[in-house]
C-alpha cells in the first residue's frame, strides 16, 4: 500500500466498515520521520488573539459552523454550543443526554448533530427541537439549509428531513466500497443543488426529492484490496462562484462546476485533509507535511514548501494576509500567498487542531482537541 509510513498519524484509524461501523487498526510501517526544529521565526506578519473561551475535549469529526457573527461547536460529552465569534461569549450552552459523533450544521439559527447512538437532534436558542433515529452511523455534521435537515450516514446514504418537524422526506442510497472514512465528508448546499460526496464523485442532488442531477469524477478506485481503494472525498470543501473544488482522500484534488455540473480538473494529490482556497488559487496539505497551491482555474501548480515537512498538518485556511495551518504539536502557522514562505506561528495548545480553522465575525477561530477556542485577528 502506498505511503502507509507516512499515514501512520491518523489516517489508517479513520477507515470504518460501512456495515458495521467499525474502526480498523492501524497498519504496521516505519515511523514518520522527525521534522526539522523551526526556531527564530522572523515575524513578517502579526497575529493577535482578541478572545480565547473553553467547550471541552473533543474526539468525534468537528466541523465549526460560521454564520456571520456566531459560531456553533459540541464537545464529545453532548454539549452544543453557540458563540458570538467576535467576542467569543456563549450566546447558549445546552448539554444532551448522549455522546456526540458528528457536527457540527446550523444555518445560523437551527443547530443538528448526530449521536455516538445513531440519532439526529435539532436545536434552537439552546432548546432541543426533535431526534430522529438515523439507520447506519455518520461522520459528517448534518446540513441545515433550505428549512430541511440533511445527513449523510455511512452506508453511503443521504436523508433529507423536515426542519420543522423532523419528518422523513427522502432517502437517497449509492453502492459502493466496503469502507468509508471516520473523518468529515462533503455535504453543502450550492443554489438550489444538494452536493454530496458519495466514494470519489462530487454528486448534485434535487434537495426537494433526492434524485441525481450529475456526477463528477474527482477520483476513481483503484487497488487489490479495499483499503487501497477508498477514495472519499473529505472537508473542508472550497467554494468561489460555481465553482467548487475537493480532495479525495490519498488521492487526489479536483474542481467542479456546480452549476453545469462538469469538472473543470484534476491533480493527483496524496492527502487526507480538505482544501481552501481564493479568486487565484487553491492550497492543501500532503500526508507528509509538504504544502502545495496550484492555480485555481488551471490546476497548475503555482508553489510548494516543504517549510513544515513530516509535521502532521491541519486543513487549511486561506486568508487575505495568508494561509492558516495548524500541527498535531498544537502550533499555528501562518504562510505566504505568494510562495508558502513562514510569515509568522504561534503555540495554541497542547493538542492538534479538532478541525479546519474558520473565518467569522471579524475572526479567524480555531479549536483545538483540549476544547480551547480562540479567536484571532490579523491586522
Amino acid at each position: 500500500m502506498p505511503n502507509v509510513p507516512l499515514m501512520a498519524r491518523s489516517a489508517l484509524m479513520r477507515f470504518v466498515l460501512a456495515s458495521a461501523c467499525v474502526a480498523l487498526v492501524a497498519c504496521s510501517g516505519t515511523t514518520r520521520p522527525k521534522p526539522a526544529e523551526i526556531s527564530g521565526v522572523t515575524v513578517l506578519q502579526d497575529i493577535r488573539t482578541s478572545w480565547t473561551a473553553q467547550v471541552g475535549k473533543i474526539n468525534f469529526p468537528l466541523v465549526v459552523s460560521a454564520r456571520e457573527d456566531r459560531i456553533a461547536l459540541a464537545n464529545s460529552e453532548g454539549e452544543v454550543a453557540v458563540l458570538n465569534a467576535a467576542t467569543g461569549q456563549h450566546l447558549w450552552r445546552v448539554k444532551l443526554d448522549q455522546a456526540i459523533a458528528a457536527g457540527v450544521g446550523s444555518d445560523g439559527q437551527q443547530v443538528a448533530v448526530v449521536t455516538r447512538n445513531n440519532e439526529l437532534v435539532t436545536l434552537q436558542d439552546g432548546k432541543v427541537q426533535w431526534r430522529k433515529s438515523l439507520p447506519a452511523q455518520s461522520f459528517t455534521p448534518p446540513l441545515v439549509a433550505g428549512a430541511r435537515v440533511f445527513v449523510l450516514t455511512a452506508d453511503r446514504s443521504i436523508i433529507a428531513f423536515d426542519g420543522a418537524t423532523g419528518r422523513q422526506l427522502w432517502t437517497q442510497q449509492r453502492p459502493g466500497e466496503p469502507l468509508v472514512l471516520k473523518q468529515a465528508g462533503v455535504l453543502l448546499a450550492f443554489n438550489d443543488t444538494l452536493l454530496a460526496g458519495l466514494s470519489g464523485r462530487l454528486v448534485g442532488l434535487d434537495p426537494s426529492t433526492g434524485v441525481v442531477r450529475w456526477e463528477s469524477a474527482i477520483a476513481t478506485p483503484r487497488g487489490t484490496n479495499d483499503v487501497e481503494r477508498l477514495v472519499d472525498l473529505v472537508s473542508p470543501t472550497d467554494r468561489v462562484g460555481d465553482v467548487v473544488c475537493v480532495r479525495a482522500f490519498q488521492t487526489a484534488i479536483g474542481c467542479v462546476n456546480a452549476a453545469r455540473g462538469q469538472g473543470v480538473w484534476t491533480r493527483p494529490s496524496v492527502g487526507d485533509m480538505g482544501v481552501s482556497g481564493n479568486d487565484t488559487l487553491l492550497v492543501a496539505p500532503l500526508s507528509n507535511g509538504l504544502v502545495q497551491a496550484w492555480n485555481r482555474a488551471t490546476g497548475e501548480r503555482l508553489w510548494d514548501t516543504e517549510r513544515l515537512k513530516y509535521r502532521s498538518l491541519s486543513a487549511p485556511l486561506v486568508t487575505p494576509r495568508g494561509v492558516f495551518l495548524a500541527d498535531n504539536g498544537g502550533w499555528l502557522y501562518l504562510l505566504s500567498l505568494a510562495d508558502g514562505a513562514l510569515l509568522n506561528r504561534i503555540k495554541l495548545d497542547s493538542e492538534e487542531l479538532a478541525t479546519a480553522p474558520v473565518f467569522a465575525g471579524g475572526r479567524y477561530v480555531v479549536v483545538s482537541r483540549e476544547g480551547r477556542v480562540t479567536g484571532l485577528q490579523i491586522p
